[in-house]
């Protein structure tokens, strides 16, 4: 990788990100999109407006002839920003590699809708699917960052229900711990150029909105149990306060005989994969992402 990437890279994060926290959520969310628009969306795709279960939602379609199966995204933002739009490029370069569309979902945000609404909108987003799954084929879960800690939650909330569970989950950098009580929350600190501490208090209180979150809902990588889950791929880098959600969630899939890949890159930053096209360790995970959907979605 080169140096002069990374460091570039780091060091708009970082301009990005200060003060951030003490803004008005609008502000905040603006900010989020502009700088989210920056990141090239590749021209290989279809994009048409659609909706799932009273959502709005953008489908992305590969030209030519896709294979069979869909990919259900779920953006990222802290649950407080964020939509389809700001993740197209990573939604989009998923699609390019998997030869495979992916309906992007604009679930509720706090603190207008707290807990759980981003999760009953995911579930009911699949249920939707599930029920026209003659034309959505097999279904997998991919998100980044929050929406990488929904693709688990909603799959904890499908298989209470008894609902047929997604083929496969794909997890960019995810936050699967809203107690915040990862050892790299102290230990990456200094290293994270994106994410703080007091920026994922300020935006975690929107969000739980008083609820506990010492529980698997909020928590999955210290309260979940993932028995019965289906093959999970977390994607994460070691510059990052959230390194220990993908470990510590990995585990408890191993200790629940899920099949589960970790994989870890290092000196890089959160959502280091939406980086395509300027960073080389962005592509190359991409590229371990998509294969893994493709022999999931493939395999009976």
């Amino acid at each position: 990788m080169s140096r002069t990437q990374r460091r570039v890279i780091a060091e708009m994060l970082r301009s990005t990100q200060r003060d951030s926290e003490a803004l008005p959520i609008e502000r905040m969310r603006e900010r989020f999109a502009a700088m989210m628009s920056t990141f090239p969306v590749p021209a290989e795709v279809r994009r048409t407006p659609t909706a799932l279960a009273g959502r709005r939602a953008i489908l992305v379609e590969p030209m030519g002839e896709a294979l069979p199966g869909t990919i259900l995204y779920f953006h990222g933002g802290s649950f407080v920003l964020g939509s389809p739009e700001t993740a197209m490029a990573l939604t989009a370069d998923l699609v390019t590699r998997t030869r495979t569309r992916a309906i992007s979902l604009d679930y509720r945000l706090a603190p207008e809708h707290p807990f759980p609404a981003a999760i009953d909108d995911c579930v009911a987003a699949y249920e939707e699917l599930l029920d026209g799954v003659s034309a959505a084929g097999p279904i997998a879960f991919a998100g980044d960052s929050a929406g990488g800690g929904l693709t688990v939650t909603a799959t904890l909330r499908a298989r209470d229900a008894c609902l047929p569970l997604p083929r496969a989950i794909v997890a960019f950098s995810p936050g699967l711990d809203h107690t915040r009580s990862g050892r790299t929350m102290r230990t990456k600190a200094e290293a994270d150029p994106f994410l703080t501490a007091e920026g994922m208090a300020h935006t975690g209180a929107m969000y739980l909105a008083g609820h506990d979150p010492a529980q698997p809902l909020l928590a999955p990588a210290v309260h979940a149990d993932l028995t019965g889950f289906p093959p999970m791929l977390l994607q994460v880098g070691t510059n990052e306060v959230l390194l220990d959600d993908s470990v510590r969630l990995a585990a408890r899939a191993r200790d629940a005989e899920v099949d589960v890949i970790l994989d870890v890159t290092a000196d890089v930053p959160h959502v280091f994969q939406a980086f395509a096209g300027s960073l080389e360790e962005a592509d190359a995970a991409l590229d371990r992402a998509a294969l893994f959907l493709r022999q999931q979605l493939a395999s009976p």
